[in-house]
């Protein structure tokens, strides 16, 4: 049967092509990423459109059926990564090429990859501990540091979750998960005293690890959004430092106390 003919207007496709924009960025993708799909939804409808994005907002222009120019500028704030919507909105824009749907088809595929509800935090919680203790044993730490890693990693990871929910800026958010790491890996050196207290810190800090951020900085740097590149950077620095602080304002504290 031969394709279905789609007719839309620039100004929907625009919408269709910032929604998928937005959710990208909200989910932590690469700028390069962000741009290619944007184009590859407009040229799914056979339009052409300029576009530009950062990670605090999207800029597209694109000419209507009268040729006058339509420029949409959308507002982004704040993101998490997500791979799985990623995945979904990379996968969405590629079946558009040879799929051509509506508006409303669109607009209510986006909607659901929007309210994709994504792991539960029962599933991540126990994911970090099982994170911490893999990581411990590859630092070469002993089963009982693993172990007291595990509990570490498990208490970090429901402080970061509630301090998050109540809003703090990033950097306190980390800040206060190190402080948290410190305390719980000396009160484990505590009740286990032959366990190396340094190995537990390092498999429980893994979960603060900004891997993803610096990850994506340099992907973002080798495609030449330097500005881009830039602010992950040094977002992915800022959270080394607080972790960094945290932990050490608690050794420090702890090696006086015993002096």
């Amino acid at each position: 049967m031969p394709e279905q003919v789609v007719n839309m207007k620039p100004g929907e496709v625009m919408e269709i092509a910032l929604k998928s924009g937005e959710i990208l960025l909200k989910s932590g993708a690469e700028i390069y990423r962000v741009e290619e799909t944007i184009i590859r939804i407009f040229e799914s409808y056979q339009m052409e459109c300029d576009c530009f994005a950062l990670l605090t907002g999207i800029f597209i222009s694109v000419k209507d059926e009268e040729g006058r120019t339509l420029t949409h500028i959308r507002r982004v704030k704040g993101y998490a990564f997500d791979l799985t919507r990623i995945e979904m909105v990379n996968s969405f824009s590629r079946s558009l090429q040879t799929k051509r749907i509506s508006y409303r088809e669109a607009l209510k595929h986006l909607g659901e990859i929007e309210r994709y509800p994504g792991y539960r935090f029962s599933t991540r919680f126990f994911v970090s501990g099982f994170i911490a203790f893999i990581y411990t044993l590859i630092f070469k730490g002993n089963f009982y540091e693993a172990t007291a890693a595990i509990f570490v990693s498990l208490f970090v990871f429901g402080v970061k979750s509630g301090i998050e929910l109540i809003g703090f800026f990033p950097f306190i958010v980390f800040f206060i998960s190190g402080v948290t790491v410190g305390a719980v890996s000396l009160i484990a050196g505590i009740v286990y005293p032959g366990i190396n207290i340094y190995k537990v810190i390092m498999g429980g800090i893994m979960i603060l690890t900004p891997g993803m951020t610096m990850m994506s900085g340099i992907k973002d740097a080798l495609h030449g959004d330097i500005v881009s590149s830039l602010y992950r950077l040094a977002e992915a620095i800022l959270t080394i430092v607080a972790v960094g602080i945290g932990i050490g304002i608690v050794l420090s504290a702890a090696i006086n106390w015993v002096s």
